[in-house]
């Protein structure tokens, strides 16, 4: 076999191994999104319990709970989009719960009722215990005199309304805020791209070894022409 035909074969089968290992990686972390989805939903439609005394963010996150308690009229408000409830401000307003201060994901007010005062009834509510990821290091600060914020930052917006460090976002009330429609924590947006990088890079592994098949065979002809 000359070199050149030596060189095809070879560029042609690791050109091939290495798309199908990148095709079979994206497969790994498709299974495994797949797995955490599926972990989240389990968790989100589970029986609610009562807000724990020390909620753990690995094991009580998406936890469903339910209590019983009264906005004190603080809250910060997250600009926020691409939510169901459309454009407008993600409120975050402190509770207090049995003692306990307590921050309430409760949904998106429209821009334009951003100064309307809030409802500040004692509620039973459903929800479920999160600490969000807002890319809170790569945003903007917030602007504290407009009460603007651009992330939930759970730190932050704990250490600014003096609560625990965790939030309830709001499913179901018994005497909802008419500003604010909840937007409940879903699965909706989680990206999962996996599957379609997994159908590309097979795809180029497939047209890669049409291509190498089609080199090495000319190539043949054309040495035996020689």
């Amino acid at each position: 076999m000359s070199r050149r035909l030596l060189f095809l074969l070879t560029l042609g089968i690791g050109g091939v191994v290495i798309l199908i290992s990148l095709g079979m990686w994206q497969m790994q972390r498709l299974e495994r999104k797949l797995g955490i989805i599926e972990e989240m939903e389990s968790r989100l439609v589970a029986e609610p319990v009562a807000l724990p005394e020390n909620p753990d963010p690995a094991a009580d996150d998406y936890k469903p709970v339910e209590l019983t308690g009264t906005p004190t009229g603080q809250e910060l408000h997250v600009l926020s989009s691409g939510t169901k409830a459309g454009t407008g401000y993600r409120v975050i307003s402190l509770w207090d719960v049995d003692g306990r201060n307590i921050m309430v994901d409760e949904g998106i007010l429209s821009l334009e009722a951003k100064d309307t005062a809030p409802a500040l009834s004692e509620q039973r509510i459903i929800g479920n215990l999160i600490w969000p990821d807002d890319a809170a290091d790569s945003s903007p600060a917030p602007d504290l005199e407009k009460n603007i914020w651009f992330a939930r930052d759970v730190t932050r917006m704990s250490d600014t309304l003096d609560a625990e460090p965790l939030m309830v976002a709001l499913r179901a009330s018994s005497a909802p805020d008419p500003r604010v429609i909840p937007v409940p924590v879903d699965t909706v947006n989680i990206r999962n791209n996996h599957l379609e990088y997994v159908i590309t890079w097979f795809s180029l592994a497939l047209v890669w070894a049409v291509m190498s098949v089609y080199f090495f065979i000319r190539s043949g002809k054309e040495s035996k022409k020689v």
